[in-house]
């Protein structure tokens, strides 16, 4: 198979601007690999969860005023415990109840302060 010369260099300017456009793309262009995709699906879905949970889990500790001057005195580390045990997050899947318990809880004493 004979292939004429002149196609040479048009081969090797499509390889070389194949190349170039792909490290434009994942550089500067926003684009990314699958893995990365479904790591930041997950993450916006975790943080969705969060947010939408944490004002539930406020409203029903604001129904028992006496337990939120107790989450007050805890300690920060120890706040999301709290929280849980008193059943303010009983409504969340178990997967998400200390991250949406670490969000109520500062929630609630941010809004004391």
């Amino acid at each position: 198979m004979n292939i004429p010369e002149a196609t040479k260099p048009a081969v090797w300017g499509a390889i070389g601007g194949a190349i170039v456009a792909m490290v434009i793309g994942f550089a500067w262009g926003g684009w990314v690999t699958g893995g990365t995709a479904r790591q930041m699906q997950a993450s916006g879905a975790e943080t969705a969860i969060v947010q939408a949970f944490t004002p539930l889990c406020v409203a029903k500790a604001e129904q028992e005023p006496e337990q939120i001057a107790l989450l007050k005195e805890e300690r920060r580390y120890q706040r999301d415990n709290f929280v849980v045990e008193a059943g303010w997050v009983d409504s969340v899947s178990e997967k998400y109840r200390s991250d949406v318990a670490d969000a109520c809880a500062d929630t609630i004493v941010e809004g004391m302060e």
